[in-house]
């Protein structure tokens, strides 16, 4: 069933959009996902086949034209968490039910894999993009729970959008639709529901 999004920011289609030389992106953790994790394809529940081709794709114009790319160290601990969960998920079709805990903590052998998968996918990360800096201090935590009352985010997103607006940057690179509604930043994006619901709203930015 389709979510009925409330666009409050300016929404970008990348599957048109030709980025610029003065874009400063903030990428969101699917994003790296997808552009890191080369066995994300292999897990029981891979990505649409636009969110491996149409991301990749925006972010190598994007690097080619000189566009900046930024990240949050909260990142690495949402990736690692996907990429343990989709190898988790891949040694369960395998060899049978395991519980998360047992395979983190019983099987060292796919502990190293995930480890290396993790590593290479953060290396990447790094890579392509610089750091922002955020304290996860009471006022930002307060900023965030604030955010929280008036904008639909996800716990990993409150604080990813503090360090954006704590870096001034206001373009983030995402298929998550939560980012639809908050207001004052683009959301630059594949995700087709999301693009409906901002031209319905009068929210879809033609560059």
């Amino acid at each position: 069933m389709a979510v009925h999004y409330s666009v409050q920011a300016e929404v970008v289609n990348i599957r048109s959009d030709i980025p610029r030389p003065n874009d400063v992106f903030f990428v969101d953790t699917n994003v790296w996902y997808w552009l890191t994790y080369h066995r994300a394809s292999f897990a029981p529940e891979p990505p649409k086949p636009y969110q491996t081709k149409d991301y990749p794709e925006y972010i190598r114009k994007a690097r080619r034209v000189g566009a900046k790319f930024f990240r949050c160290g909260l990142s690495l601990a949402e990736l690692a968490h996907l990429i343990e969960k989709a190898e988790l998920k891949i040694y369960i079709r395998t060899y049978g039910t395991i519980g998360s805990k047992e395979y983190r903590h019983d099987k060292p052998n796919e502990r190293k894999h995930v480890l290396a998968q993790l590593k290479s996918a953060w290396s990447m990360v790094q890579a392509f993009a610089s750091p922002t800096e955020i304290l996860i201090d009471e006022r930002t935590t307060n900023a965030a729970h604030n955010r929280l009352q008036t904008q639909s985010i996800g716990g990993y997103d409150l604080f990813m959008l503090e360090a954006m607006t704590q870096a001034n940057i206001s373009q983030v690179i995402t298929d998550d639709g939560d980012f639809a509604s908050v207001p004052a930043i683009q959301v630059f994006t594949s995700n087709i529901n999301v693009i409906q619901a901002a031209q319905s709203q009068s929210k879809l930015l033609i560059r």
